[in-house]
């Protein structure tokens, strides 16, 4: 999308959230500079925090240094707190514990979202950090033993599609009903898997169509998947579907 149609979507979904809500917006960019505008202009829209990734365009030169150096100039000039984003399958930059170590006692630097699906980096993140410091995953594969670990919480995909099964995930570790988390983990395996690395977000698209909300087409270069993708993709949501309603 282009910026401005960004800036349309904050201000959509600002309109259409229910009172209390917490809104965080992406506004992670290649500068440093630009990073801090999109991050202000969250702001100036009501938004409560910034999801900021690593820049990633120029990655021989994304040292620790020069990330720290990143996230501390956009926490000291941005007007709502920062959450560093790693999410290394698309930036192939790595979030790291020895960099959170230096940044997370920036008073505006409050946490972070992992999507490294690295359960033990997470643990590594966690010591590392100050114990105000809120990691969130986004790997939802993880997402139970990185619960189990320490995460505060999850910001995923698979959640645009089956948000119930993963609240009843995170209520479930919250309780400390293991078991409970645990077995609801294994079931968003599947869902998990399709609409991440197997077929990305034109699966996701698809299965949010397929269970009535609404998915669309994605966006090219990228492509809708096809007919035998769509078939396997239904072949999981009937058997979801159906496993969810032999339990009630």
């Amino acid at each position: 999308m282009t910026w401005d149609e960004v800036y349309r979507i904050w201000e959509t979904a600002r309109d259409a959230a229910a009172p209390g809500k917490i809104l965080i917006a992406g506004t992670g960019a290649e500068s440093t500079a630009e990073t801090i505008e999109h991050t202000n202009r969250a702001a100036s829209l009501g938004y409560s925090a910034a999801l900021v990734r690593t820049p990633s365009f120029y990655k021989p030169a994304m040292s620790e240094s020069a990330l720290a150096e990143h996230y501390l100039r956009v926490s000291d000039a941005a007007r709502i707190p920062i959450l560093v984003y790693s999410v290394p399958v698309f930036t192939h930059v790595t979030v790291e514990a020895p960099l959170v170590a230096r940044v997370s006692k920036h008073p505006n630097i409050i946490g972070m979202k992992d999507s490294s699906g690295n359960v033990e980096g997470v643990a590594s993140i966690i010591a590392a950090a100050p114990k105000e410091f809120q990691t969130l995953v986004g790997s939802a594969s993880t997402l139970y033993e990185s619960l189990e670990k320490g995460a505060v919480g999850a910001i995923l995909a698979v959640a645009c599609a089956f948000p119930e099964l993963c609240v009843e995930i995170y209520e479930a570790s919250r309780a400390g009903d293991r078991a409970k988390a645990h077995s609801l983990a294994q079931k968003l395996m599947a869902p998990a898997k399709m609409f991440g690395p197997q077929y990305g977000i034109a699966g996701l698209k698809y299965g949010l169509d397929r269970l009535g909300y609404f998915g669309g087409s994605p966006r090219a270069p990228l492509l809708p998947v096809d007919a035998s993708a769509q078939t396997e993709i239904d072949a999981m949501l009937s058997n979801l579907t159906a496993q969810t309603a032999h339990q009630l």
